[in-house]
């Protein structure tokens, strides 16, 4: 068993709530710009004491409506500008906020609604309530839907006219930080979501610690991050918080299709992702080279930022020859890639999966430092990331300031801290499971290196034993084999069997890239191109760097490319694009025995 902690950076006031956040904005940086909103297409700043105003006038439009203090208030929607308005808006209303995925089915809609016990809930579009709507017989508890897309904030400020902003204060003031904040679903590769009950303590001490440690890149009135990740989903919860709390300037994107024109408008100096879109950024940076007729120089300014970053970390740092390459190609190549982030970021956070060393290596390298993280609902986000001044790319870094990690005798990761859920709602066996003497067990299999420096190497659960008894972790060899290109998603499979393979999607928006650069005709389907001999060579080449990471027994003998996608709307991934196995497995078992078959 080893352990490693790190000592609290920031003291979770003892009877506070998030609320204070925006009234200590306003009276303290009542003229800083701590929103940026998008209207007709260009931004526009709200100042701290503008969105006070905003929140006070919406809290009073849900008192008027009859939210009592702790009722639960559905909030489905887009990444938008509303999204947080209306969330600090059902904090002011003494109100706890239950997060619902813009994407969600009406069963979905129906079971998060009716387990929470919501009276209200607030969308966005005619769409989302229709949802809502279909299955408003079965949520006897739920009074008032509010639809964003017609006039919901209008139509709050109307009714909480008759309201003081004495009342909203007194009402704002009762939760204190122990008080439930929100609870969000957890995505649930298995079975029915899980309610995570986070406080608003548990904001508190993450958010607070995060930025804290984290200071330089948190500079009021100088710093600012676009937000596109699900607000539903509790990173995008972090950004949201995090920024309030420092304050920094915060934007919402919500067409993840429009991220780069976003990017380049707004001109964030912080942008918190997925490993999946810094893939992208790079993949179609490279392919624009190669069609271009400068893949190769591309390549080389790649292998040139990755020694780079590389020798950064040797005591003697980058030789003058490495120099010289890295300023030339810092004119050609770098310089452009980091004009696609936005031009101003130097460092970005990334979540939600890993990264990958070389990817880390190469923007570092870029002069754009992605600081790896690993957390989960239940820790609210982050519970360990790499410090800006200290980062170990391949590690997720060490524990949020003021937690414990633990790696348990059988290599589980174990937590404990003010940053963590209290509960699952309504659901005291699975709490009892998760929770045991202060640890939450994450499920997660990890190291901790002498410097407390966390690695995730797995997860208890999906671990593959094959028929010769040879345990594999999947999270290791499918990380690298997706990072290629042509590859949307990869599962690996192999329990029970004689050897480990793969089943393997193409990114839909690389392959007609890849079919006009090699000569295909135009319109060919995923099933003809699967069947290509120099694709089929090109998929090889992913797994066999997949390969390269594990040992021989662990390596991917055979693999199989399907004519779909694993998507949400599909059911084979979360709203957090993790893989439900188990449903993969069953929709595609005849796949999977043809690996085996020959």
């Amino acid at each position: 068993m080893r352990e490693f902690s790190l000592p609290a950076l920031y003291e979770v006031p003892a009877d506070g709530n998030l609320t204070d956040l925006i009234r200590r904005n306003a009276a303290q940086h009542p003229d800083v710009a701590v929103m940026g909103r998008k209207v007709d297409g260009r931004w526009q700043d709200v100042t701290a004491a503008v969105f006070l105003a905003e929140v006070r006038a919406a809290a009073k439009g849900l008192m008027a409506a009859g939210i009592r203090p702790g009722d639960r208030i559905g909030l489905m929607s887009r990444t938008r500008y509303e999204w947080t308005l209306l969330d600090f808006a059902i904090w002011s209303a003494g109100a706890v906020t239950v997060p619902v995925y813009e994407t969600s089915s009406a069963e979905q809609v129906q079971w998060i609604l009716g387990d929470s016990g919501a009276v209200a809930c607030v969308v966005e579009s005619p769409a989302q309530e229709a949802a809502v709507e279909s299955v408003r017989d079965r949520l006897p508890a739920l009074e008032n839907i509010w639809q964003i897309e017609r006039d919901a904030i209008a139509r709050l400020r109307a009714a909480g006219a008759g309201v003081s902003d004495a009342e909203v204060d007194e009402r704002s003031a009762l939760a204190d930080a122990d008080s439930p904040a929100t609870i969000v679903y957890t995505s649930g590769t298995t079975g029915r979501p899980k309610g995570c009950v986070l406080t608003h303590r548990s904001f508190f001490a993450e958010c607070g610690n995060v930025v804290e440690r984290l200071k330089p890149l948190f500079r009021t009135g100088h710093s600012s991050v676009l937000l596109f990740l699900p607000v539903a989903h509790v990173f995008g919860r972090l950004v949201q918080v995090a920024s309030v709390m420092a304050p920094i300037k915060l934007g919402h994107a919500p067409d993840i299709k429009n991220l780069t024109d976003d990017l380049a408008s707004f001109r964030p100096t912080l942008i918190l992702g997925v490993p999946r879109v810094f893939e992208k950024v790079y993949n179609s940076a490279r392919a624009k080279a190669q069609s271009e007729g400068k893949g190769k120089i591309f390549d080389r300014a790649a292998e040139t930022a990755i020694a780079y970053s590389r020798a950064l970390d040797t005591q003697a740092g980058p030789a003058f020859g490495l120099r010289l390459k890295h300023k030339l190609f810092d004119k050609l190549v770098f310089g452009k890639l980091r004009a696609v982030l936005g031009g101003r970021a130097t460092h970005a956070i990334s979540g939600g999966a890993p990264l990958g060393e070389r990817l880390g290596h190469f923007y570092r390298g870029i002069g754009f430092t992605a600081l790896e993280g690993y957390g989960l609902t239940e820790s609210c986000a982050a519970t360990a990331f790499n410090p800006w001044d200290r980062q170990k790319i391949g590690t997720v870094g060490q524990p949020l300031p003021g937690s414990v990690v633990r790696i348990a005798d059988d290599g589980e990761v174990l937590l404990h801290g003010e940053h963590l859920f209290t509960e699952y709602w309504n659901n005291e066996s699975a709490t009892k499971e998760a929770l045991s003497d202060g640890w939450f067990h994450t499920g997660d299999i990890g190291t901790l290196d002498e410097d407390g420096y966390l690695a995730i190497t797995g997860r208890k659960k999906e671990i593959l034993v094959t028929a010769g008894g040879k345990n594999v972790a999947p999270a290791v060899i499918e990380d690298r084999i997706r990072a290629h290109a042509l590859i949307a998603e990869c599962m690996v499979v192999g329990d029970g069997r004689p050897f480990v393979g793969a089943l393997v999607t193409l990114d839909e928006e690389f392959l007609p890239r890849w079919a006009a650069e090699h000569g295909r005709p135009a319109g060919q389907s995923v099933t003809e191109l699967s069947k290509d001999p120099e694709l089929l060579a090109a998929v090889q080449r992913a797994v066999d760097d997949g390969n390269a990471a594990v040992s021989k027994a662990e390596s991917v003998r055979k693999f199989r490319i399907l004519p779909t996608q694993f998507t949400e709307e599909s059911g084979h991934v979360t709203p957090s694009l993790k893989l439900k196995r188990n449903v993969v497995a069953k929709d595609f078992a005849e796949e999977i025995e043809a690996i085996y078959r020959a």
